[in-house]
């Protein structure tokens, strides 16, 4: 159950993320979901203890991960533009 509620939140911080960074995302669903893991684990570890600074730090870091992610695969070349 724990999974399921990380993927979750993953979805939602993820989501959060894409939604506060300006301009376009060059990424898909799943990118974002764990991109939105990553950030909740993250802020997990650094806050120490689940709650709404917690989630607020997750969306903080989900934002710069969608930021670097994005201008990672903009780099490359391997964008895709939906």
């Amino acid at each position: 159950m724990w999974i399921i509620g990380l993927i979750i939140a993953g979805l939602i911080v993820g989501a959060l993320g894409r939604l506060f960074h300006p301009g376009r995302d060059p990424m898909g669903l799943l990118l974002t979901i764990g991109i939105g893991i990553a950030a909740v684990i993250i802020a997990g570890l650094v806050i120490g203890h689940h709650g709404f600074w917690t989630f607020l730090i997750a969306v903080v870091i989900g934002v710069v991960l969608v930021a670097l992610v994005g201008r990672l695969l903009a780099s490359r070349g391997t964008a895709r533009t939906v």
